[in-house]
């Protein structure tokens, strides 16, 4: 048990009923997860007004209720605490109920489009091969050290402010050091990550993602430098300034601001030797000895364990069948990593043909669907296209957007098969030797999401089914 007015420290409270000293056993978002003596806090959520089940989480045991907006009725026993924003409270809630763990930590975040599950991934790698306890939390896999932990998680990329206090507790319980962590414009926006003490991050490249929820690109660009605005002065930030904002990316922060590029001067343009293949992949690296550098690593050594690491699942995953044909399983889901895939398998064809199988969700940006076929149809020798995760829209529908990026004429290299099965399968039977079927879209993702339900469906088992 907690004492509230501890948990309380540094959180503006507007006004108070009931006992500060009162004990708290856990804090909870939810109605379902109430248990004797919880903490609620309330939050106006895009679907769900937390408000509304106050009267539930206090029969189910709840003892205290942090709330935004006028509550008609105080009940005997609760107290309530009232703030200007419960998004804004309940991470500084969560990380004093902790004990505040990244504190603890040497955190480091990785925010852009494209490339964090990448680089965080080849981070955790990287200093567990240095023989330090270290941390990860990214779209594919949370772990500590090299045990996976599974946590109850409604966002893919960064967990809420409770799921992620808890899990970097249990990293400091666990020895570690270190931990390496996605940050999602989402988790930015939606102050997921306020309370949290980051010493460094690392911004990868912006592309055209997301803008269902943001609006425009102009707010999705300012969420992403929002995070650099969080790191203290001395902490670092690095920022990839071949993109075009990643200047503006630094522009405010107060920590200590660091560049790396392929193409022009920066504070790091360093060479190495890589498994892993693409222009994409060598920023990603790039960024990881930026890292370990400002974290103290020796460069030569960095440069040594570098040839040893391996890619995330699903990105730019790659098996060749017993005929030589080669299958990449890939996450790209927006335009810019498309195109960086697909001039990747192009560069590697040969005299091959790169046949592309591509989709766009359902729910999210309508506006680069027509891009993303466009991009395909440019860059491949045959596409098909097909679904992703349709969500609740229709999949003749997300396809028709699609093909609104096709030429009029010139199509006789371009099938759409709704079934992303068959689609697959069309794709591998259309392939011979030194060919490259590229599946983007889904990566790592083990599931297809149709109306609501998610139903079993692994690119690379499929790939594997018919390639062999």
């Amino acid at each position: 048990m907690k004492i509230l007015s501890e948990i309380l420290e540094n959180v503006s409270v507007i006004e108070s009923h009931g006992n500060l000293e009162t004990g708290v056993s856990s804090v909870s978002l939810s109605s379902k997860t109430i248990e004797p003596n919880s903490l609620f806090v309330a939050i106006v959520g895009n679907v769900v007004d937390g408000h509304k089940f106050i009267d539930e989480v206090i029969e189910n045991g709840a003892k205290t209720i942090i709330y935004e907006k006028d509550i008609p009725e105080f009940k005997s026993g609760v107290t309530y605490i009232k703030v200007a924003d419960t998004h804004s409270a309940v991470g500084v809630i969560a990380s004093n109920f902790f004990g505040n763990p990244s504190r603890k930590l040497k955190l480091v975040g990785v925010t852009g489009t494209n490339g964090k599950t990448t680089t965080v991934t080849l981070l955790h790698q990287l200093f567990r091969k240095f023989g330090f306890k270290t941390g990860l939390i990214s779209t594919v896999v949370d772990k500590i050290n090299d045990d996976i932990v599974i946590t109850d998680r409604a966002t893919p990329t960064t967990p809420d402010s409770i799921i992620l206090n808890k899990l970097l507790a249990e990293m400091v319980d666990a020895g570690c050091e270190y931990c390496f962590m996605e940050v999602s414009s989402h988790a930015i926006t939606e102050k997921r990550v306020l309370g949290i003490n980051f010493i460094g991050g690392v911004f990868t490249n912006l592309t055209l993602d997301h803008l269902n929820y943001h609006g425009t690109f102009e707010n999705y660009c300012d969420a992403k430098k929002g995070f650099f605005d969080m790191i203290p002065a001395n902490g670092f930030a690095i920022s990839n300034i071949d993109d075009e904002r990643g200047e503006y990316m630094l522009s405010t922060t107060n920590a200590k601001k660091y560049t790396l590029s392929l193409k022009q001067k920066a504070d790091f343009n360093e060479r190495f030797e890589t498994k892993l293949l693409g222009e994409f992949n060598a920023y990603n690296i790039l960024g990881v000895c930026a890292v370990a550098v400002l974290l103290g690593q020796d460069s030569t050594k960095i440069k040594d364990l570098i040839k040893e690491l391996e890619g995330a699942p699903g990105r730019f995953q790659a098996i060749k069948s017993p005929n030589g044909v080669t299958g990449i399983v890939d996450y790209a889901h927006t335009p810019d990593a498309l195109e960086n895939v697909l001039k990747t398998a192009s560069g590697m064809k040969g005299n091959g043909r790169v046949i592309a199988v591509v989709g766009c969700g359902g729910d999210r940006d309508k506006g680069k669907r027509p891009i993303m076929a466009k991009i395909g149809y440019d860059m491949s020798d045959i596409l098909i296209l097909t679904s992703d995760n349709p969500r609740s829209e229709l999949p003749e529908d997300i396809l028709a957007d699609m093909q609104k990026g096709l030429p009029l004429d010139g199509l006789d290299k371009v099938e759409i098969i709704i079934d992303r099965h068959i689609a697959i399968k069309k794709a591998c039977e259309l392939a011979k030797a030194g060919d490259y079927v590229l599946l983007a879209g889904k990566g790592h993702e083990t599931y297809q999401e149709v109306n609501g339900v998610k139903n079993h469906f692994d690119d690379m088992e499929e790939l594997e089914k018919y390639l062999n």
